[in-house]
């Protein structure tokens, strides 16, 4: 390894440069190179100059940083051991033994190569041990899932304040998405929220709470009114608390959030004397919302220093004071509780959707085992997607995502209740990026027309579907079978009637367990794979029993060629015909049920996708008119593919004595001239023709014409046929 020299700490080897080289860069450039024991000093207009001098301790120490950032990036980049010598050693043992490349010699016996392979195992077990301990440091590995750590090991980050303040809204800002909902009414936000966030190097889990309030008399008058229209709920204000004291409980730190336009209030005593009371050992930032106006926060803030806290100045809505306030933030932020990896593999997503007041709250309770929303009886409580992770007792995650009832379009407009718009928005996109929806429905009620379309959108967005019917309880048993309705409601929602019907009551945990197996069993087969082999059986089967329908007109009959499965989530098939067009909708719907038959995929739609063969290879030709001085125009009149011009016909074309109008009018692929060839002049004339009389027989016979029967395959007649007399 003569002429290479090894970086400080690295392992990288670089050959020096013999000669000066030759740079185009202007003169007194100063350019920054990566040896250890060159500098590039200058630049003249010319040629490069080295200073051969000794490197400062200072740079020495930035090389060997960048060179153990690359080492550690790169770990598979290079395999150098840490003296070149060594290797030229092995290498040339290796040749010495006759082994080139970690092949045996020829004609090696077993006892040799079982030596061999003894004698190799400790090195290979080495690299292999090496390789899994670099394995998320891996570049360029795209079979290898990112990893991050656990939900439940990040610190957690509390938002707290009264009604109206902003808390959502800083919430958004600092999760760089629109989460929560946003309003400017007190009482919007009732349930907490989680969510990841960011910061520098930092991560935490970010909650959103609703307003602390025990009493709407602290708010002001027209704060009042708006807030008893919306929260006129016995127990709700309750229930908001306790979802904002179980936030609090289980956070790490506490932002507390005031408004710096109405003022220090009576209510942000109240909510610090609280927190000071529940959780005296965890840190308060006290942050002053809605300080629009840089020049003047100092005087916004001024009143807020009676709390006995360093108020923050911020504007939630435009991010003015924000950063500062993430910078106090991720001081008082503990370390994870846990540091170990975890794939990052999406949990299985499930949207709990509605009409409202049907259930949803209720059945993602029964189905997380605690009070996580609200659940109560006024209409419409839910008002964001309230996101829920839970992991079942076999190991398998799932996040479950409680909605806001939708209604019908013209009620939604009409609604007095402003974010009622903003929830439906949030159910609708909670549908999208959904894997499994679980549509609930009212037993007491029935399948409804909203019903109908929301289990529609599901199916048109390619969501697997269950449908749970709730209040089970209500229903007289003496009078109405389970089987049969089950069977009604399948009947209803004719379009998703691959879907798995649970009857339960959720207020009372009853059957939920089937539902969670339901919701399980139709995420699997929403991302199950089938494979061509089996595919093809099950084509071959059903064709069998029913062919291709054939067309009415032309007698074209559909082929199918074969299938294969293209996606998942849904599972969509491709078919390969001859013509879309020829396989109606009936046919392609059997096709549908003979794959649920036989495959399964119970609980998920397919998709099936028919692809034909390309236009130029389908045979099909584009059909002028007949041409009457064309004797076998009327031969490919039919449609079929014409046949290519023979010879003898491309000679005779541009030749004197050749009449080449029937070709022209024929177009390119015309068979023959419309005429006959001229005979030639050293042939004897052809005999008188014979009369054309009224009576003779040869009148008879052109008048009558050819005889019928299917058109002739017959070529062109050939130039020595002499003209028909």
């Amino acid at each position: 390894m003569q002429g290479l020299t090894r970086l400080p700490a690295a392992g990288l080897l670089y050959r020096p440069s013999p000669a000066p080289a030759k740079c185009a860069l202007p003169t007194g450039t100063r350019v920054a190179t990566c040896t250890s024991e060159r500098r590039l000093t200058s630049c003249r207009a010319g040629d490069v100059e080295y200073d051969e001098g000794s490197q400062s301790q200072a740079d020495m120490e930035r090389f060997e940083r960048v060179a153990a950032a690359l080492v550690a990036k790169l770990p598979m980049a290079m395999n150098w051991d840490e003296e070149g010598e060594d290797d030229e050693a092995e290498d040339e043992g290796d040749e010495a033994n006759g082994q080139h490349g970690g092949l045996l010699p020829f004609g090696a016996t077993s006892q040799q190569a079982t030596a061999e392979q003894a004698r190799r195992k400790p090195a290979t077990q080495a690299a292999t041990s090496e390789e899994e301990e670099l394995e998320g440091f891996a570049v360029g590995s795209a079979s290898r899932k990112p990893k991050q750590l656990a939900m439940s090991a990040l610190p957690k980050v509390a938002i707290v304040g009264r009604p109206n303040v902003g808390k959502s809204c800083l919430f958004n800002r600092i999760a760089g998405a629109s989460l929560s909902v946003v309003f400017d009414e007190p009482g919007i936000t009732r349930d907490r929220l989680y969510t990841r966030a960011f910061w520098g190097d930092k991560e935490f889990v970010l909650v959103d709470t609703g307003g602390l309030t025990s009493a709407a008399d602290h708010l002001p008058a027209d704060q009042k009114a708006a807030m008893l229209r919306s929260v006129n709920a016995a127990g709700l204000p309750d229930a908001i608390e306790r979802q904002a004291a179980a936030g609090v409980a289980e956070s790490d730190v506490v932002v507390l959030l005031a408004d710096g336009k109405e003022g220090l209030q009576k209510g942000d005593y109240e909510v610090l004397s609280w927190l000071r009371q529940n959780s005296p050992k965890k840190p308060v930032l006290l942050a002053v919302n809605k300080c629009d106006n840089a020049g003047r926060s100092d005087l916004a803030i001024a009143e807020f220093w009676e709390l006995g806290l360093e108020p923050q100045p911020i504007s939630a809505i435009n991010g003015f004071g924000t950063g500062d306030l993430m910078d106090a933030l991720v001081k008082l932020l503990p370390p994870p509780r846990d540091t170990s990896l975890q794939d990052a593999e999406p949990p299985l997503t499930v949207a709990i959707v509605g009409r409202p007041n049907v259930g949803k709250s209720s059945l993602l309770n029964a189905m997380c085992g605690e009070e996580r929303v609200i659940v109560c009886d006024l209409s419409g409580t839910t008002r964001d997607a309230v996101d829920t992770e839970v992991t079942l007792p076999d190991g398998k995650r799932l996040k479950l995502i409680d909605t806001a009832g939708i209604r019908k379009k013209t009620k939604v407009a009409d609604s007095k209740d402003g974010a009622e718009q903003l929830s439906v928005d949030r159910a609708l996109r909670a549908i999208r990026r959904a894997e499994v929806v679980v549509a609930v429905i009212d037993a007491g009620d029935g399948i409804t027309q909203q019903d109908f379309r929301l289990t529609e959108l599901a199916a048109a967005e390619g969501r697997a579907v269950v449908v749970v019917v709730n209040k089970w309880d209500k229903v007289n048993k003496d009078v109405v079978v389970e089987e049969t309705y089950i069977m009604d409601v399948r009947g209803q929602l004719r379009h998703v009637n691959w879907a798995e019907v649970v009857c339960t009551t959720a207020s009372k945990a009853r059957r939920v367990g089937q539902v969670v197996e339901a919701v399980v069993a139709a995420g699997e087969q929403h991302r199950r794979r089938v494979n061509t082999a089996t595919l093809n059986l099950v084509l071959k089967e059903a064709t069998a029993w029913k062919s291709p329908p054939t067309q009415r007109t032309g007698g074209r009959k559909g082929r199918i060629y074969y299938a294969t499965q293209a996606g998942i989530s849904p599972p969509t098939f491709v078919f390969f015909v001859n013509d879309p067009k020829l396989i109606g909708d009936d046919y392609k719907r059997y096709m549908e049920r003979a794959l649920r038959d036989n495959v399964g995929l119970s609980g998920t739609p397919i998709r099936l996708i028919w692809r034909g063969k390309p236009e130029n290879e389908r045979g099909s030709v584009r059909v002028q008119q007949p041409d009457i001085g064309n004797p076998y125009a009327a031969t490919f009149a039919g449609g079929s593919a014409a046949p290519r011009r023979p010879a003898a016909f491309k000679a005779a074309v541009g030749k004197p004595g050749t009449d080449t109008a029937g070709a022209e009018a024929w177009g390119s692929k015309g068979p023959t001239p419309s005429k006959a060839p001229t005979p030639s002049p050293s042939k004897k004339p052809s005999p008188k023709a014979p009369s054309m009389s009224k009576g003779s027989p040869t009148r008879k016979a052109a008048v009558k014409g050819p005889p019928a029967g299917p058109p002739s395959r017959a070529g062109p007649p050939s130039r020595t046929t002499k003209r028909q007399s």
